[in-house]
């Protein structure tokens, strides 16, 4: 028997698994379709369509999320984050190119990019802290995905048609007086006249500039803010066992969106017949990538149904969740002890103390190190914690079995009084988000201008604004092999810090990407341009993966600080998980605004776009040297 169901394990036991699976759909449709009550005219249908009335959902209903996760349920889980990076490809390639074109220069355009993070900033802590205390039967998380995700829509639609919706508020052509002088803007031309300096004949662009600039702060700001709530979401339905695994999976996800995103971007859909008949390469790759994402976001909130707040803090949900925890982990006790002498999911080669697999991956165990020598006030790496006083907080974070009427004042609180161990992860993961976003943003713009040599405000048809726009197709192709770098990196993340600990990869995944930046802005060559882009890859999945697993580790613990001595100090107030995934998140926002009032004068000063990639360098640099304060515990 045991040898017949080895038979069926791995690639042939999915096989089998997805044959059964899909035989037994078929046969629930046939069953569902000969129930139709075709003799009861249309409202019989129509009845039958609705389904019988659904009752009053009890707390068995949830179990689903006291278990562990399939990869295949955690890509479904993190489809919303492919969708949003998706989105995100657009954004970074084309916004930065398209305000250029409409007579926008580089000192504004980099303000542009102020206006989402100022809001973010101090709106996506709030956000995530209103999701930890959010009522609704839906849940928690999902209403934000949906209602950040409707920005994203309308973000969408609003920057590659900017110009167009300008034009028909009144947008048009303006005639110069001869002594002016001539902006070589979108849709520039001259009209020849009887003697003297002819007339020059602009467009004029502030309808369209206000629109676009609308929908780059929505687009911006909504694919930013959206990815907490996907996150916590992640975390809320997984165990704490799934945590690493899903993260990794997430940022997985992340990086195929933004691949394909960018590959999107980089075809030159002007000489297809799909591009012509949607109107042009940026409108059809923005269309292209609009459907994608309404997809994606669709599979994300369709998953898994949420525990309702106001359910989980009734006496029957916690007791329910106690069982439920107990549960979990004799189920994982049992799995240690049948699967002793097999490699497990998640582990490398034979060696037990690497399975992600057990109960105990979040638990702060005592490690048997040698006495060291410790100078007073001092933080160890590993606190000396044992087992007997770690307390694990519910699967869904914020403890509201212990205090379920938090005020929201005191969560506030939590996001101005933050423990050390959470600001030192904010300002690494902050100086992390500048150098990336020094690429992201205007990395397109640098490949057009300092590799190619374009000028994005010369005349259409002509050699410079060619070149700029070869330019920015090739950088696409750049930004496409990074996001495929990031999916790659984030396969094998998980075992890198298995094997080498967090802290190692943190800081040289940091050092990685200072360097190859580097090496960029020294080059300025095509090739460097698609092989230093990979780089960029293990940077953004190190930000998706590390300051995240970081914070859950310490909710998974109740761990925020060590004392000198190296014993864990219990966490005594009130932190909601989504509340800090979100504080950690909004540094993107501090990071892109901080820039967006500098960068522009670097560039002007400079003279060069090459200044972008050599400030990211840096930037990564100072990185690094924050990530050796983080506190790492036992990971």
């Amino acid at each position: 028997m045991v040898d017949k169901l080895h038979e069926y394990q791995g690639f042939t036991g999915r096989v089998h698994g997805i044959r059964d699976k899909v035989k037994e759909k078929w046969d629930s449709w046939k069953e569902w379709k000969n129930a139709i009550p075709t003799d009861q005219g249309v409202a019989g249908i129509v009845s039958h369509l609705r389904g019988p009335p659904k009752l009053e959902r009890t707390l068995d209903d949830y179990s689903h999320i006291y278990r562990r996760k399939t990869r295949g349920e955690l890509v479904r889980v993190s489809s919303a984050v492919m969708g949003i990076e998706f989105s995100y490809a657009a954004e970074t390639a084309f916004v930065s190119p398209t305000l250029l074109k409409i007579g926008v220069d580089h000192q504004h355009m980099t303000l542009v990019w102020a206006l989402s993070p100022l809001v973010g900033f101090f709106v996506t802590p709030i956000l995530g802290s209103v999701s930890d205390r959010c009522r609704l039967k839906y849940g928690r998380r999902r209403p934000f995905i949906c209602l950040l995700a409707i920005g994203v829509f309308l973000g969408l639609i609003l920057v590659p048609n900017g110009e167009g919706i300008g034009y028909a508020f009144g947008d048009g052509p303006k005639m110069l007086s001869p002594n002016q002088s001539v902006p070589l803007g979108h849709r520039t031309t001259a009209i020849d006249s009887e003697g003297g300096n002819p007339p020059a004949v602009v467009s004029s662009h502030p309808w369209g500039i206000f629109f676009t600039i609308l929908g780059t702060v929505l687009l911006d700001f909504d694919a930013d803010a959206c990815q907490s709530p996907a996150r916590a979401y992640l975390l809320d339905v997984t165990v704490p066992e799934d945590h690493a695994r899903g993260l990794s999976t997430f940022t997985i996800m992340a990086g195929l969106g933004g691949f394909m995103g960018y590959g999107l971007g980089g075809i030159n859909w002007d000489a297809t017949t799909i591009g012509v008949a949607l109107g042009g390469h940026v409108h059809a790759t923005f269309t292209l990538i609009t459907i994608i994402f309404i997809i994606c976001v669709s599979c994300t909130i369709t998953s898994f149904k949420e525990i309702p707040l106001e359910l989980l803090e009734s006496d029957q949900g916690q007791k329910f969740h106690e069982q439920k925890l107990n549960e979990a982990r004799e189920a994982n006790e049992y799995e240690k002890i049948t699967t002793e002498e097999n490699t497990s999911y998640g582990t490398l080669g034979g060696d037990p103390s690497s399975n992600t697999g057990k109960s105990d991956d979040f638990a702060l165990e005592p490690l048997q190190v040698e006495e060291v020598s410790k100078r007073a006030g001092t933080v160890p790496m590993i606190p000396e914690v044992h087992q007997s006083e770690v307390n694990f907080p519910p699967v869904l974070e914020g403890n509201p079995e212990e205090n379920p009427k938090v005020p929201l004042k005191e969560y506030l609180q939590s996001i101005l009084y933050m423990p050390r161990s959470l600001r030192m992860v904010c300002l690494t993961n902050l100086f992390c988000w500048m150098a990336h976003v020094c690429y992201s943003l205007y990395f397109t713009d640098f490949v057009g201008e300092a590799v190619f040599g374009g000028d994005p405000r010369a005349p259409e048809g002509s050699v410079g604004r060619d070149l700029y726009e070869s330019g920015v197709r090739f950088g696409c192709w750049g930004m496409s092999m990074y996001s495929l770098s990031c999916a790659c990196y984030s396969l094998i993340i998980e075992k890198l810090i298995q094997r080498y600990k967090a802290r190692r990869v943190y800081i040289c995944g940091l050092l990685f990407y200072s360097t190859g930046m580097m090496f960029m802005a020294l080059t300025k060559h095509p090739v460097g341009v698609i092989v230093f882009s990979w780089a960029a890859g293990v940077m953004y999945s190190t930000l998706f993966t590390m300051p995240y697993l970081l914070v859950a580790h310490y909710h998974a613990s109740s761990t925020f600080a060590v004392s000198a001595e190296g014993e864990a100090i219990q966490s005594g107030g009130v932190r909601g998980l989504g509340t800090d995934i979100a504080i950690v998140s909004s540094m993107v926002f501090l990071a892109q605004f901080l820039l967006s009032c500098c960068l522009g004068t670097i560039v002007s000063i400079s003279g060069t776009t090459t200044a972008v990639v050599g400030v990211a360098s840096t930037l990564a640099a100072c990185g690094a040297l924050a990530a050796t304060q983080i506190m790492y515990l036992d990971l």
